[in-house]
């Protein structure tokens, strides 16, 4: 008999987050052979002394167990630490947290943790359900607009050939090759999108900068020249408004570009920059260890100089009433992604979100964490991202790991032990909007990464050499791509889709993995696959808001539920060489099948390396 499992709910419920002032039932189920006389709950908020609660007794399991348990809430938001403790003639016993959320008499192991969260902490509605798909704007689509004021430092290349990679070639310019991807080419596209079942876009920056990534900001105030202008920005949320997709940009705010009228390094702009005096008003803004050439930067990057988040005058000029975040809120932007979130300090963070609420309390605040985002620690002290104060949501790292391990390598054990901590730990509103990537702009691409080898340690001359999977690798990557995008796309949260991924690109780090899109050569298969997919979640409501629930674990096969009011999703993979008979019960007998396998007699018999959705009428 389990003594405790922190992830279901007969031990636990809710399993998940809490509120301020909402009860969770913890029960412990005790052996009646260590005469147990009593038993308590030990509790200690992040930094603060433990706290103990008496459980009572609530009965028998059976004839040789008993219930211990209570309702425990907390006043006040923050990280709680729980155990258990028996009182037995052999002393006190210890219960606490072993390997996948289950309880261990003992004296060692870690404690359970319980996130509580402001009880008036609501998330954006507009992304529940969807499909967001990221945009690394160079490289979707050239309309053909004529631009102007574009430096002539630019390189200028051809759609679709190979992004600048040999340092010999570069002549000491880094990401200075551009194909011309601009606003009015994803507008062109907006019909493509939505085909996808795309409800909200993710750009990556799109501000004047002196790089192709343009993580290198020089002008939050405009809309880079190759880019467009702020008109066309307006014009690309208001048609894709129209069509029920979203636009969010990349805010960009712990470091500028060196080359940038706020730093302005090379004297490329009409402004006193940082750089060029200490009586510049964006002085402060910067952390000068010996002025002007020695500055902290990001990473130790000398493009990309620091800024004193904190300073006063930056965080006006940013989260002020008419600062950088409202401006282009009012162009009709649904939100923001926060580079490196984990490097703006809470001052920042409480302040931002403060800004964005009050222009639009709608509009989503997604911030880039790899971490579990709960109970990160970054620069020596707990972070609050997802409490109610400062993120609405994050990019979803650990279900990316998950995803992409299980289907590279197996292990059903791992894959759930990843997707119920978070489950476990973020609040409900945070868990369906969650950013849930295989792929992004700093990743290799998710069919390289499912079926290529591994880039670890190689420099770009080796992964330029192993950049293409052999035909036989991506015929296995296609197959594996689909099988890690259905898992993706019926997790709790929001698939994100990096572009391309649907057309069949591949490409190691970057910038490989940056490559123009095919408009010619899209994999149709995985076009098709996609569109499916998308379609498959417009119509189950349980994508929506549904909880999830471990269905079945052995191997390379795994099947789970999502459950929502009126409609119920059943998921099954075989990613193993064999087939497996995966029991789910005979309730799913009779349901609706979208994949070929069905539920007979309470089994699915799943081939090799195969998978199967059925959904039903919620009981």
């Amino acid at each position: 008999m389990i003594v405790f499992d922190s992830r279901k709910t007969e031990y636990k419920a809710p399993v998940s987050a809490i509120a301020v002032d909402e009860k969770v039932r913890l029960r412990i189920i005790v052996s009646r052979s260590l005469n147990c006389s009593g038993s308590r709950l030990a509790v200690h908020k992040d930094g603060e002394d433990t706290v103990f609660y008496g459980m009572f007794w609530a009965g028998m399991c059976g004839d040789g167990h008993e219930y211990w348990e209570l309702h425990f809430s907390a006043t006040t938001k923050g990280l709680y630490f729980y155990h258990f403790e028996l009182t037995t003639p052999w002393g006190v016993l210890l219960v606490k947290k072993g390997a996948n959320g289950l309880g261990e008499i003992g004296t060692g192991g870690d404690d359970f943790q319980q996130t509580v969260y402001a009880k008036e902490f609501k998330t954006p509605d507009f992304l529940k359900g969807g499909v967001i798909y990221q945009i690394f704007p160079d490289r979707f689509y050239n309309s053909g607009k004529k631009k102007t004021g574009v430096p002539e430092s630019r390189v200028m290349k051809k759609w679709g050939d190979e992004p600048l990679w040999d340092e010999s070639r570069m002549n000491g310019l880094w990401n200075n090759d551009y194909f011309g991807g601009d606003l009015k080419g994803i507008e062109e596209k907006l019909g493509y999108l939505k085909e996808l079942g795309v409800t909200c876009v993710y750009l990556n920056p799109i501000f004047e900068a002196n790089s192709n990534h343009r993580y290198d900001t020089a002008d939050y105030e405009k809309i880079d020249p190759l880019l467009g202008t702020e008109k066309d920005l307006r014009s690309l949320c208001k048609k894709a408004q129209a069509m029920g997709i979203a636009i969010v940009l990349d805010g960009v705010f712990s470091h500028t570009g060196c080359d940038s009228k706020y730093f302005n390094m090379y004297g490329n702009y009409n402004s006193v920059g940082a750089y060029n005096s200490k009586e510049s008003p964006y002085f402060n803004w910067y952390k000068f260890i010996e002025y002007p050439e020695k500055y902290k930067c990001w990473w130790g990057i000398k493009l990309l100089p620091e800024v004193e988040e904190e300073n006063e005058d930056y965080r006006r000029y940013i989260c002020g009433e008419n600062g950088i975040l409202r401006k282009w809120l009012r162009c009709g932007i649904s939100g923001w992604r926060l580079d490196v979130a984990d490097e703006l300090p809470d001052v920042f963070l409480d302040d931002l979100r403060k800004a964005v609420k009050a222009e639009n309390e709608n509009a989503v605040i997604i911030g880039e964490v790899w971490e579990d985002a709960t109970n990160k620690i970054s620069y020596g002290s707990r972070r609050e991202y997802l409490l109610g104060d400062q993120l609405d949501s994050v990019m979803n790292y650990p279900f990316a790991e998950a995803v992409l391990n299980f289907v590279r390598y197996g292990g059903a054990d791992s894959f759930f032990d990843a997707v119920m901590t978070v489950v476990e730990n973020y609040p409900p509103c945070v868990l369906h909007i969650l950013m849930n990537h295989i792929g992004t702009h700093d990743t290799l691409r998710a069919i390289t990464r499912l079926a290529g080898e591994n880039a670890e340690g190689h420099g770009r001359q080796w992964q330029h050499e192993h950049n293409e999977l052999s035909p036989e690798n991506y015929k296995k990557g296609v197959s594996m791509l689909k099988t890690a995008s259905l898992i993706q796309y019926t997790l709790p949260g929001v698939p994100s889709l990096y572009y391309g991924d649907e057309a069949g690109m591949q490409g190691m780090k970057d910038p490989f993995n940056r490559a123009c899109f095919p408009w010619d050569n899209i994999n149709s298969e995985l076009h098709t696959w996609y569109k499916r997919l998308g379609e498959i979640r417009r119509g189950c409501p349980a994508f929506k808001d549904g909880s999830f629930e471990k269905v079945f674990s052995y191997h390379g096969a795994i099947a789970y539920t999502r459950t929502s009011s009126g409609n119920q999703v059943l998921v099954a993979v075989n990613n193993s060489p064999e087939t497996v008979d995966v029991y789910v019960g005979a309730q799913w007998d009779n349901s609706y099948n979208f994949f070929e396998p069905v539920s007979k007699d309470g089994y699915i018999r799943l081939d090799k390396y195969c998978y199967t959705l059925l959904t039903k009428d919620a009981e």
